[in-house]
Order: C-alpha cells, then structure tokens, then sequence
C-alpha cells in the first residue's frame, strides 16, 4: 500500500484510497461538499483543493483531493496559503448568489456551508452586481421542499436517487447559474420510499422536510439513539427531540415530550447511512393517543387493582394462551419468558401488518416482516401458528394485531396495550404499558443483529413496564 505525507506527516493510504479519504482516515481535515463517502465522485464544488509538492524542487501544483490517486512519496499540503487563498476564491464563487437568510433557514447550525465560510473565507462578498434570484420553496415531492437559491449543485441528492434509491427521480436542469435541481416528470421521485436522505445529504438549507420545516432550531434539540421498530430490518435512528434547558413553558408545553424529527444513526452492519421514508414517520406511530388509564370489564380501576384481577385470571385458569408480542424488546421477551410462559401456552404473533400501498419490501432495506423483533420472540416461543386448543378458557394479548373476533367463545381477556383501541374496554382487564421511548432496550433484527434503544421521555404514573408487570402477574401463581 502506498505510503504518502500530509503536512509533512507520514500517512499511510489502503489500497483505491483518494488523497481525501486517506486523509481524513488520518486525522487531517480537508473541507467537502460535493464529496459523499457512499456516493460517486463528482468534483465539482473543488473546495477540497490541496497542494502537491512537485519533486526534485518542481513546482508544485493544486487539484481537488476528492478525485486524486495516491502516489508513493508524495506530499501534500491541505493548509497552505495557496490552498487557502483558493478554498477563500471557491467560497467567494459558491456564495456569489446564495441568499445567506441564515437567520430562517432550517440549516442553520449544522451547514457544511456556514462552517467552511467561517473556518476558509470569512468575508463579506466581493460582488457588486445584483444576485440571480430562483425558485424558493419548490414542491420537489410530497414530502419535500426544494430553496433553489441555497442549492451549490453538489449534485449529491441526484447521485443518491441513481446509485442507492435507483428511482432516478432527480436531475438538474439548465446549465451555470440557471441550474436547478428537479424531480423527474414521471413522479418517481415522490414514490421513492427513501427521498428524505436527500435532506441529510444536502451539505446547505436547500432540500428541507416538510414535516420538520421552520419546527425547531436544531440547537434546542438533542438526539437519542434509538432503532426504528417498522420492519425487521431494524435500522438504527436518532430521535430527536427537545432539550430540557429549552423547554417550553407556555408554548405548546407538548412539544417537550414530542418527537421534532428521525434521522439515521449510521451503523455499517444494518442500515448503514440510511433509512426509509417509513422511519422518519416514526413519530406518527409513537404518538398516537395513548391508553392510560387500567381496565376492569371496560370500567376504570387503578394500575394495581388491575395487576390483582389479572393475577387472580392466570391463577384460576386451567387452559390459558398468551399472544406474545414482536414488539417486546430482547428484554421483555426474557422476563416472559422466565416468569409467565411455564403457565400459558405461547404463540409469536404479528403487532403490525403492511399497510395499504406501503412497500413490502426491496433489496436496500426494507423487510416483508413489519414487526421490530419477530426473530428473538421467536427464538424464545417457537414459530407455530396461533392456536386456541380445545378449552382454552384465558387469552393473554400483548400488544396489538390481534384479532378479537377469532379468540375462543366464552374465554376470560387479559390485554397489555398502549394505545387507544376498542378492545381495550372489551377485555377483562386492560393493564395500559410502556412503548419503546418511555424506556431502554434491545431488538434482534432478522440477520441476528442485536441493536439498542435508549428512552426518551418517562412514562405517566399509570403506566407499567411491561419488563416489570410479568414478575408481578407471576406472583400469584408462584404463591399458590
């Protein structure tokens, strides 16, 4: 493998390496837009220009690092004057007519753009003629906003729907100054299913999320890791919501235990980079109304007569079934597993099928399996189809997706759930649980990739853990 110098520092390069990548594997800092390290190499925003020594007291030379071969012996200097006075020349040109409306723009705070102005130029604009105006706000998709006069043509969202989404639902139009990014008339940039990586791979505020525009400012926000439960792919995601030193008090005190946004926490062997449409949606299946109050025959009763009344159920059955969850963390299903599953018999169902028009699955990332962790309940429970044996006389459901029309006639309900449904009131006793950010887990994903979540914010009083509830629904049992 070629050995090169950076800064006069030895650097050691594997093999295909660019000057870029190896210096950034190295610790050496070289700005970028263009440049994606999971997309091709385009070249053409040049800001990550360095300078090449020429040898034997030759003159040195530029060229833009994105897009050179390492040479064994060379040595190149990323913070040079001239580097430096070039990247200054480059930014001048990249701002000659972008808008600088830092102030509204939902960039702001996390834009390669502002950083490398600040860090490489520093400047007030040297031009003295009027800026060339462009659409603002442009419905690129349903989901997407598109303020072409942030846009520096990077060309990173058009690489990513031809190299990873292969919708090849965007493409600019026109040339120079007049170029713009648009979506395909075919619409299938709308149908693509992961179009909002386009937003995280924007290095400036020109692709925005609807769902997430004019929200929050990011610095109000914090991310915890998270895995996203919509298919068993289980990608890793931050969820992002607000943080406490900025909550609010009189605006809309709701938001503080809202989700703002989802973006993808990297990680090489599940999702790498990306995630779809569905898991930015996430806040739509966490946030829906949720069941807080315990269940008696549909009446309402305290988190600990309900826990009593259900023990007495499991006690005095002789043929009981429990419907596990695919929605139970690697956690839950162990303490199931240890405290509750030598009384019943057990069956994995599914909490969630595919919804209408949603996408079954492809080769990138989405799985057919639209539940987070089918694989570890059933390691735990087997994979035998749900049945009601003869004289099944208690049904245990946790979570959702059952159907209460097949259950056994005449049989006594127990249902652990967390959102608002009508089988909550039908049940004989409803004990309301946790969801995912309310607490700490893991899930296995259908490679047997095991992957954490942390919790976000702390569940109301009325609330169990479900980790927790089997010990106590054991006790009963145990006892007699």
């Amino acid at each position: 493998m070629p050995d090169f110098f950076i800064n006069g520092q030895p650097v050691h390069a594997e093999k295909g390496q660019t000057v870029l990548q190896a210096a950034l594997a190295a610790g050496f800092y070289i700005p970028y837009f263009c440049w994606h390290p999971h997309l091709s190499v385009a070249g053409n925003c040049r800001v990550c220009v360095v300078e090449v020594e020429g040898e034997g007291g030759g003159s040195s030379w530029t060229d833009i690092a994105c897009n050179m071969p390492i040479s064994e012996g060379m040595r190149v200097l990323t913070d040079s004057e001239t580097v430096r006075e070039q990247r200054k020349q480059i930014l001048q040109f990249i701002l000659l007519n972008h808008p600088v409306d830092c102030g509204i723009c939902d960039k702001a705070g996390e834009c390669l753009l502002q950083d490398h102005h600040y860090a490489y130029n520093g400047e007030p604009s040297v031009s003295t003629v009027p800026k060339v105006r462009a659409t603002k706000f442009y419905p690129l998709s349903d989901r997407i906003v598109l303020d072409n006069e942030r846009c520096i043509v990077c060309s990173r969202c058009v690489r990513f729907t031809r190299e990873v989404s292969r919708s090849h639902g965007l493409g600019i139009q026109n040339r120079g100054d007049h170029s713009l990014v648009r979506a395909a008339e075919d619409g299938s940039f709308n149908a693509d299913p992961y179009s909002d990586n386009v937003v995280d791979i924007c290095p400036v505020g020109a692709l925005l999320a609807k769902n997430f525009l004019h929200k929050a400012r990011v610095w109000y926000l914090q991310a915890t890791p998270s895995v996203c439960p919509g298919c068993a792919r289980g990608c890793t995601v931050n969820l992002w919501h607000r943080k406490r030193e900025w909550r609010l008090n009189h605006l809309d005190p709701k938001q503080n235990t809202a989700i703002a946004r989802v973006t993808p926490l990297e990680n090489p062997v599940v999702n790498g980079p990306w995630i779809c449409n569905k898991g930015r949606d996430l806040a739509q299946i966490f946030e829906r109304p949720r069941a807080e109050q315990a269940m008696r025959k549909g009446r309402p009763a305290t988190l600990d007569e309900a826990v009593a009344a259900a023990r007495r159920l499991i006690d005095e059955a002789r043929r009981p079934v429990a419907l596990v969850s695919s929605w139970g963390s690697n956690e839950e299903l162990a303490a199931f597993k240890a405290h509750l599953a030598p009384r019943f018999a057990c069956f994995v169902k599914a909490d969630h099928q595919p919804l209408p028009g949603e996408v079954l699955e492809d080769e990138l990332l989405i799985r057919a399996d639209k539940n987070p962790n089918t694989i570890a309940a059933r390691q735990l429970f087997g994979e035998a189809p749900i049945a009601f044996p003869d004289g099944t006389d208690l049904v245990l459901v946790w979570g959702e997706g059952a159907d209460f029309g097949s259950l056994p006639r005449g049989a006594r309900v127990i249902l652990l759930g967390s959102y608002l449904a009508p089988e909550n009131g039908h049940a004989d006793v409803f004990v309301p649980i946790s969801i995912q950010t309310e607490r700490s887990g893991h899930y296995t994903n259908f490679a047997g990739v095991v992957s954490r979540f942390e919790r976000l914010f702390p569940p109301k009083p009325t609330v169990a853990h479900a980790e927790a509830l089997f010990a106590r629904l054991a006790v009963a049992a145990e006892v007699a």
